[in-house]
């Protein structure tokens, strides 16, 4: 009936329903991982070692296992687990197996973009924390590399729940430079690091995890004065000079646990670019944790985003070692605002055909479901990526839902009083359409339910009403994925609700 995607109807606004929501979310794992660590578990010439090393290429898998030995252990002495070797030892084989089992799989590609995304920024971030710091802080080894893989995991979760806010954050916090308080609380309700400090909290995830989130929501004088000092690259003696001067801001900078969060914004921010303000940022205060000349650091970024490249980097999603082969100051596209790609040649001949089906006379649909099936699958071929068929009820002012794509079933259950909202008045009043823009956005989207503005995240959205024998008896709502969109889709929009107009007065008027 639908094509149901993981990401959530509802977007929630405190702090609490995030927690709650995101702690509830299911991460899933590739196939092929799956199969591999079974076959590592039942081998019992594997140790717990080389069953974490198979285990660490999948770190949804290791987080799991990890929240799972630290919540075993949740109302004991016992530290948390600060390793996934820490935790198999916890768990045990079997209680490990047992959850091996209940987790989601997935064929790799059919795992949600944006998680496999963020995936990488954070293996991306354990590349730099072994790479920088493996050997300055060689007996804290595991602590280095979990933390920093783990440092993000929060994300993890959000990138399966609500994939398009988090997209919509990086493309404006992190590629067009806007406030991130003010578009976190546009998009949240309240700061992201907030939502994932409390997740880190309630997983128990390792000490310098929270003291990481503690440094960006608490601390963020102590971080900026110490920036301040590793500005002064070019004056190393001026810089021990002024840490030399306050001892206390010394042995906070040199506390390992600030690896963590070095490494990690330094694997997020270059997202963006690598000599963009907010990484150059970043380098500058590695260098000065490091005690290491500038150009120095930079090198062995640069290799060790080559290293995570080499080992993680997969078609359709972006490492920054790829802007290493580029200009230095060109910048990677951000999708987000982008146009949607135009249906492809072999999508508008399907798009013909199901057209083609819409315009028989007499018809061949034998009920209204069989009917917007074919209006749905039409939309689909089209180019529409998320898609809502609504219809009117005969006896009263309601709305319920049809037809979906792209959203969750869970959207079958709600139903729209056309009285208790302007838009929805002003469209079932006669045939419309209406196309949502960044600059009317606001002004209708204020008008339309919550609930149903809810389910197209974005700020590009088509609407149409569509009659029947001089009445409205259908909503149609259409976007591609929040993307601006491809002006060819939105011609073949135009048609397709033609031909559903038509459809729907032959199939009322058979027999006749």
């Amino acid at each position: 009936m639908a094509n149901e995607n993981a990401a959530s109807t509802v977007t929630p606004s405190s702090l609490d329903a995030w927690v709650t929501l995101l702690d509830a979310v299911p991460l899933p794992i590739p196939q092929q991982s799956h199969t591999l660590v079974s076959k590592t578990l039942a081998d019992s010439r594997r140790s717990l070692r080389d069953i974490a090393e198979v285990m660490q290429d999948s770190p949804a898998l290791a987080l799991s296992l990890i929240r799972e030995a630290n919540q075993h252990t949740h109302n004991s002495l016992t530290e948390p687990a600060e390793s996934l070797e820490v935790a198999l030892n916890r768990l045990g084989l079997k209680r490990t197996q047992e959850l091996l089992e209940r987790m989601p799989v997935l064929p790799a590609q059919d795992i949600p973009v944006a998680l496999r995304q963020v995936l990488l920024i954070s293996q991306h971030a354990a590349q730099q924390g072994i790479g920088l710091f493996g050997n300055r802080l060689a007996r804290l080894w595991q602590e280095v590399y979990w933390g920093s893989l783990l440092f993000f995991s929060p994300l993890w979760a959000m990138a399966v729940s609500h994939p398009q806010q988090l997209e919509a954050w990086e493309a404006r916090v992190i590629h067009k430079g806007e406030c991130a308080s003010k578009v976190e609380r546009a998009l949240f309700g309240v700061r992201l690091f907030e939502i994932c400090r409390a997740l880190a909290q309630l997983w128990r995830l390792p000490d310098w995890v929270m003291q990481g989130y503690a440094v960006i929501t608490d601390d963020k004088r102590t971080l900026i004065r110490v920036l301040h000092i590793a500005r002064d690259n070019h004056r190393p003696l001026l810089q021990q000079q002024h840490l030399d001067a306050d001892p206390a801001l010394r042995r906070w900078l040199g506390h390992p646990a600030n690896s963590l969060l070095l490494a990690n914004g330094l694997a997020l921010s270059a997202q963006q670019g690598w000599d963009t303000p907010h990484n150059l940022r970043w380098q500058y205060l590695t260098s000065l944790y490091l005690q290491q000349p500038l150009h120095d650091v930079q090198q062995q970024v640069h290799q060790n985003a080559a290293s995570s490249a080499r080992y993680h980097s997969t078609p359709g999603l972006w490492h920054p070692a790829l802007a290493l082969l580029m200009p230095w100051d060109e910048r990677r596209v951000n999708t987000h605002g982008q146009p949607a790609p135009p249906p492809s040649a072999q999508d508008l001949k399907t798009w013909r055909k199901l057209c083609g089906q819409l315009l028989e006379e007499p018809t061949a649909f034998a009920n209204p479901m069989h009917l917007t099936l074919c209006a749905r699958e039409a939309l689909q071929a089209c180019g529409m990526r998320r898609i809502m068929v609504l219809m009117a009820d005969k006896t009263s002012s309601a709305l319920r839902a049809f037809q979906l794509f792209g959203l969750p079933t869970s959207a079958f259950d709600l139903t729209f009083n056309v009285s208790h909202s302007a838009a929805l008045q002003r469209l079932m009043a006669q045939p419309v359409q209406v196309r949502l823009t960044p600059e009317n956005n606001a002004v209708i989207s204020a008008a339309l339910p919550a609930q149903l503005r809810s389910l197209f995240p974005g700020e590009h959205l088509l609407l149409r009403s569509l009659s029947n024998n001089g009445r409205v008896v259908m909503l149609v709502l259409a976007d591609q994925d929040g993307r601006p969109f491809s002006e060819t889709s939105v011609q073949a929009f135009g048609k397709t609700a033609q031909c559903i107009e038509r459809a729907l007065h032959t199939f009322t008027t058979r027999g006749r």
